[in-house]
């Protein structure tokens, strides 16, 4: 197995080609080594036979999410395999795009990928502890090159280009993590909207702004941007909240140097590709795609099980 590094257009990442996997008890080292993304192509079995992904996702972790035991809606579960997530604007899930960023283009005529032009930057969902460690995204029907990317932005590199002062002051703070539906997002209040009462098994999550991760040592800046994070109470702990707090503008602070596009990769799809990418150390942003021309169907499967010392011998927040 030999992976070409860094992926184009990036610093980081690796691709493997799938004809080239002998041994997959190699990847979990691999995708370390590549910064915590790897691209494996030509992976098309996986649409025939999807407990494949199931079988290659424990290749990363035993624990594997079966979604019939969250709060996930039924249907975006696949019928048979509970373990995948299914991302599509199809029926039954009907989940649409975000919307194009305004204007759809940078100007010397790019891709937008930094924060705030380029919204719906996000981890995994950070608001459970412990949250995941790994994600994998498989490509069934892919929407048209040029449409529905999916943007990667590496953690561990925007932490260690920090000034010195930014990366003393996030070491030592806390992200107020919480789930996108919960009303208290950004958006929401700044809309007046009345944030919804929440569950036992939703309360907002706090998160260390900076993670060590488990395998390499290596700090990363962690973090959502404007929906998935409280930005009621915080969106950091213990400095003052809201959307005019001085929280609030360190996290955009911060967002705007993680989503430089020195940070970032932009991938294309193509059919059969798996994206493996580690929700540690990584943030990620879905694109546009024109959901009434087109249909996109993806599956994505979580693994947990080594989210760092901080969360040793954690309850799950989110299972009874």
């Amino acid at each position: 197995m030999t992976p070409v590094a860094p992926l184009p257009g990036a610093t980081f990442g690796a691709r493997i080609d799938a004809a080239d996997v002998a041994d997959f008890a190699a990847l979990p080292r691999a995708l370390a080594d590549a910064g915590g993304l790897l691209l494996i192509p030509g992976m098309d079995a996986i649409a025939e036979e999807p407990e494949l992904l199931v079988r290659l996702s424990r290749v990363f972790g035993a624990e594997v999410e079966d979604y019939r035991r969250t709060l996930t809606a039924q249907n975006m579960v696949h019928a048979t395999v509970p373990e995948i997530f299914v991302v599509s604007n199809t029926p039954p899930t009907l989940r649409m795009p975000p919307r194009r960023p305004d204007p759809p283009l940078t100007p010397d005529g790019r891709l937008p990928v930094q924060f705030p032009h380029r919204r719906g930057w996000h981890t995994d969902q950070s608001y459970r502890r412990p949250p995941p460690d790994i994600s994998l995204f498989f490509a069934v029907v892919p929407a048209p090159t040029g449409q529905a990317q999916t943007l990667f932005a590496d953690g561990t590199a925007a932490y260690e280009a920090l000034p010195p002062d930014m990366k003393a002051r996030a070491d030592r703070l806390d992200g107020i993590h919480v789930s996108l539906s919960a009303g208290r997002g950004r958006n929401d209040l700044l809309e007046g909207k009345t944030p919804r009462a929440l569950g036992p098994l939703e309360q907002p999550q706090r998160q260390p702004l900076v993670r060590v991760h488990p395998v390499t040592g290596k700090r990363a800046l962690y973090m959502c941007e404007y929906g998935q994070m409280d930005w009621l109470d915080g969106p950091i702990a213990g400095m003052e909240p809201g959307v005019n707090g001085e929280g609030g503008r360190f996290l955009e602070a911060l967002m705007r140097h993680a989503t430089q596009p020195a940070f970032v990769y932009v991938h294309e799809w193509t059919k059969g590709d798996l994206v493996v990418w580690d929700n540690r150390c990584l943030i990620h942003a879905a694109t546009w795609f024109d959901a009434e021309k087109v249909s996109r169907v993806m599956w994505r499967t979580t693994v947990s099980g080594n989210p760092g010392a901080i969360y040793a011998n954690e309850r799950k927040s989110w299972l009874p």
